[in-house]
């Protein structure tokens, strides 16, 4: 099982940023998958989580209205759009797959994780 998860940097507040993890190793499309981040010193938290077939997302409230998940199965790849970023979106950002969707904002949901992308925000 492998999470790749791309598209990290350092980005000036107000701009944007794409992640991407491309999957391999077991039916992407039967997991739900998840994107959390950490940032220094601080515990890892939930930034948002999307459905099987894409149809549902959910968001912390964090990041609400400036976050877009999506995914696309045909590439097993999950993506994470981030607009209008705040340096307070500092951290590093992991991807992760659940067998399913209940308890999706919480850590132990999750069976399988990548290695994470920094993203830096500049003030």
């Amino acid at each position: 099982v492998q999470l790749q998860a791309s598209g990290g940097g350092l980005v000036q507040a107000g701009g944007s940023l794409r992640l991407s993890c491309a999957a391999s190793g077991f039916t992407f499309s039967r997991y739900v998958m998840g994107w959390f981040r950490q940032a220094p010193g601080k515990e890892r938290e939930f930034v948002s989580a999307i459905t099987l077939t894409g149809g549902s997302t959910s968001y912390a409230d964090s990041v609400k209205g400036r976050v877009t998940c999506s995914r696309d199965n045909a590439k097993n790849t999950v993506y994470l759009q981030m607009y209008n970023l705040k340096p307070e979106d500092t951290a590093v950002y992991y991807c992760a797959a659940a067998s399913t969707w209940s308890r999706t904002a919480n850590v132990a949901a999750y069976d399988f994780w990548g290695q994470g992308t920094l993203v830096t925000v500049s003030s």
